[in-house]
């Protein structure tokens, strides 16, 4: 509370400093690089922008990464730089929730199965169609950003940016490798594979070879079980015990071979079917889970629980307005 209540003394001044800055500006009529004009406070740092800077250059040069130009971005309301601007640096995450006075700030986890050259269904999209689904994200300045980044947003460790996208995959397909692999590296976007271990090198499955590439590639590798079945309910016939142990299987053998196979640890499961219950929840936690992912068809905020994140399936017959509607990345709601 006391950190609070600094920093609105801290921009109350800040307010009072920019003031003096544009003053100055005026007085003298001349642009100084913004290494001369600039100010530091506590969080803060203003700058006075010049010709040679970029959102991208000032996030370089102040928070030491320059993907995070957003941060400065949306501080500011701003979408790109004038020469002279005054302009307010962050220094820190400044409003970690996505919480507003009108509502508050969700992150769409979209869901894709396998793909097809030309022909889509339920669960195989074309490679044109997610072509174009990724191209509307970039151009409409979506941020696609790591399963980490969304783990630490609903953690309430990190804030991420206001029009956030987290992008995964199912079952291990080798047609996802084919296609849709090379459009995600030609935009840069990260992408997590939920991978059940019994399916790997089957007759459309990825290899381990191909799994492996991925990672290295810097791709995320997830678990979702070790055959698949559903987590949720018992099989015909199977007793409680057989239940139990299955789910032990289940949930600590794809760890232990990613482990072996990949030298990768792996913190989170896509649940099969996208069903759960509080045994499979527990056992999760028992084994060193971090989070696990339905199927429910809605945006997450930073309350939701890590263990019932929800994803949005992206299936064939989906058009570009139906992928748009997938892609809510704010609740509005008055707060009172």
């Amino acid at each position: 509370m006391q950190r609070s209540v600094n920093r609105i003394k801290t921009i109350s001044g800040l307010v009072f400093l920019l003031s003096l800055l544009m003053l100055a500006g005026c007085a003298t009529g001349t642009r100084s690089h913004h290494k001369m004009s600039e100010i530091r406070s506590g969080d803060f740092i203003i700058v006075t922008t010049t010709s040679k800077d970029t959102l991208s250059s000032l996030a370089a040069e102040y928070l030491n990464d320059p993907s995070k130009e957003w941060l400065i971005s949306e501080f500011n309301h701003i979408k790109s730089l004038t020469p002279g601007q005054k302009l307010i640096i962050p220094l820190f995450s400044f409003n970690k929730s996505g919480l507003k006075s009108v509502g508050y700030q969700t992150v769409p986890v979209l869901a894709y199965y396998s793909f097809s050259e030309n022909k889509p269904n339920k669960i195989s999209i074309t490679q044109d169609d997610f072509k174009a689904q990724m191209k509307y994200l970039k151009e409409n300045n979506y941020h696609v950003i790591k399963l980490d980044q969304l783990l630490d947003f609903l953690d309430y460790k990190e804030q991420i940016p206001g029009k956030s996208v987290v992008i995964t995959f199912d079952d291990g397909w080798s047609s996802v490798y084919d296609f849709a692999t090379p459009i995600l590296k030609k935009y840069g976007f990260p992408a997590t594979f939920f991978i059940y271990t019994d399916f790997i090198g089957g007759g459309k499955a990825m290899s381990w070879k191909q799994i492996k590439e991925l990672s290295e590639a810097g791709f995320d590798i997830q678990c979702q079980t070790k055959t698949h079945r559903n987590l949720a309910t018992l099989k015909k016939k199977e007793s409680f015990k057989e239940y139990f142990n299955s789910l032990e299987m289940e949930i600590s053998y794809p760890k232990k071979l990613f482990k072996n196979k990949l030298n990768k640890e792996c913190k989170c499961l896509a649940y099969p079917y996208g069903i759960t219950n509080n045994l499979v929840i527990a056992m999760l936690k028992k084994h060193g889970y971090r989070a696990a992912f339905t199927v429910e068809q809605e945006s997450n905020s930073f309350f939701i629980d890590n263990y019932k994140i929800r994803r949005s399936a992206i299936y064939g017959e989906y058009d570009i307005e139906k992928f748009k509607n997938k892609l809510s990345v704010f609740h509005n709601m008055e707060l009172k």
